[in-house]
């Protein structure tokens, strides 16, 4: 299990990977593994999510609309990208770990480090999306994919799913984190072409 620092040190890097994928983004329209989603949506997902999850750690709630996705285009996509991810990493490096918060658009009350392992998660997933969208092979650390693999089980386990990810796939049991993402609904076996 990761203490907090080490989370944030894995959330850093999955930010920055992420930052270094939209500093190579040429064409937005480009389809992504998020079904029915192109760059263009998926990057004001993440800068919308990013946005939301700032203001609830550095406040303790923030509404549903705090969330919202984020138009981009490709003169923006980058510094958006740039400044939300700095948003949510300085929320999080400041807050109280134990500290619980008000995640409006799920209906919860987590406490920071729980909502932090989300975010984490949704971070590396999203960067694999990013990466498998321009081409790009990516695979984050190996405390990152056996976090992301536990949640994404205890995500699939639940008899009524989640409406954030696709209907999960089954485990091959020869990729730990293809495994993760195969589990939150997606099948790096095929991968739309960049």
């Amino acid at each position: 299990m990761l203490t907090f620092p080490e989370m944030l040190a894995e959330y850093d890097r999955a930010l920055d990977d992420t930052t270094a994928l939209a500093s190579e983004v040429a064409d937005l329209s480009v389809p992504t593994p998020c079904a029915d989603w192109d760059l263009a949506d998926l990057f004001g997902h993440m800068v919308g999510q990013n946005l939301g999850f700032a203001a609830a750690v550095a406040d303790g709630d923030a509404p549903v609309a705090a969330y919202a996705s984020v138009p981009v285009t490709l003169d923006d996509v980058a510094r958006r990208w740039q400044d939300s991810a700095t948003r949510v990493r300085d929320a999080f490096t400041a807050a109280d770990p134990e500290a619980t918060i008000h995640l409006a658009e799920f209906g919860f009350r987590p406490t920071v480090a729980m909502a932090l392992g989300m975010q984490l998660l949704d971070a590396a997933v999203h960067a694999w999306d990013v990466a498998t969208a321009v081409g790009r092979a990516y695979q984050p650390s190996e405390a990152t994919v056996a976090l992301v693999l536990d949640l994404a089980r205890q995500i699939a386990a639940r008899p009524s799913g989640t409406p954030v990810f696709s209907a999960p796939l089954g485990e091959h049991g020869t990729d730990r984190w293809h495994d993760a993402l195969r589990l939150l609904g997606r099948d790096p076996e095929r991968m739309p072409a960049a």
